[in-house]
């Protein structure tokens, strides 16, 4: 049972580092993250920054095993929100193929990184930063 462990806690620090880079490439490039954010939201490129916060924020919750199962969830509220106003929209209404296809895969990107917040935070409570026989 300690494989698994082992190797269940490599996948979630990979993922922390994926978000952490996600969140450190929100705070370098808003600009370029500023023509995603719906028009119906308020505050503009502030978003950018907030994302950006908030995917460093759970990385390091990941990382740390602390409040993972808030962070988890709260993630895939994001992720589904992005799928829903950004990914969707661009998939249905983008005139360039190359640019409908590109929509397409965030949508399936966006929702393979749910499905994995998902499991983790429904399995926070076996996280610890030490192995038990019983887990």
């Amino acid at each position: 049972m300690q494989q698994y462990h082992i190797v269940s806690r490599l996948a979630i620090y990979l993922l922390a580092v994926v978000f952490i880079i996600f969140g450190i490439f929100h705070f370098i490039y808003p600009e370029d993250l500023l023509v995603y954010v719906p028009n119906f939201l308020p505050g503009g490129i502030r978003w950018a920054y907030l994302v950006g916060a908030s995917f460093i924020l759970v990385g390091i919750s990941f990382i740390t095993n602390q409040y993972v199962k808030f962070t988890s969830y709260l993630t895939a509220g994001f992720l589904l929100f992005f799928i829903l106003t950004i990914h969707v929209p661009n998939a249905l209404n983008a005139g360039d193929a190359e640019m409908r296809q590109w929509a397409l895969v965030n949508i399936l990107k966006d929702l393979a990184i749910m499905g994995f917040v998902l499991h983790i935070g429904a399995g926070a409570h076996h996280q610890h930063l030490h192995f038990e026989e019983n887990d």
